[in-house]
């Protein structure tokens, strides 16, 4: 004599719990990362698919205005080459390890960055060339 169940058992399951789970955790990274750009300018800057781990404490933008003029902003602040060195100063007085960032527009000659890189090696500070991901 057999029993026989009324019921069968359902051997699937529903994948609608696992695709609202996957839905908010999209909402919740898109909402928690941070889309800020490091700096205020519009700068099309080289590629790289290397990455640092150091967390800049300023940064120098570069900007090209063609013709051999250039900007240079400290953090958002435009400043003229030939303060640069004194607003770094100021900006990393009392930090043990002051990094800076330096992002160039692709268009900017070597020359200028090696310039801002001349200004960290004199204070002791170490630099890093912001790059765009690869």
């Amino acid at each position: 004599m057999s029993i026989k169940r009324s019921s069968k058992v359902n051997s699937g399951y529903s994948m609608a719990s696992m695709t609202d789970i996957v839905f908010l955790l999209l909402i919740f990274f898109l909402v928690t990362s941070t889309l800020i750009n490091p700096n205020a300018l519009r700068l099309l800057l080289p590629k790289s698919n290397s990455q640092t781990p150091d967390k800049p404490k300023v940064s120098v933008s570069i900007k090209h205005l063609g013709e051999n003029r250039f900007e240079f902003y400290v953090k958002t602040k435009l400043v003229p080459f030939n303060e640069i060195e004194r607003n770094l100063q100021l900006e990393l007085i009392n930090q043990t390890e002051p990094v800076i960032s330096v992002f160039t527009d692709k268009t900017v000659p070597m020359e200028q960055f090696v310039k801002i890189m001349n200004i960290a090696s004199r204070n002791g500070y170490r630099a890093i060339l912001g790059t765009a991901p690869e």
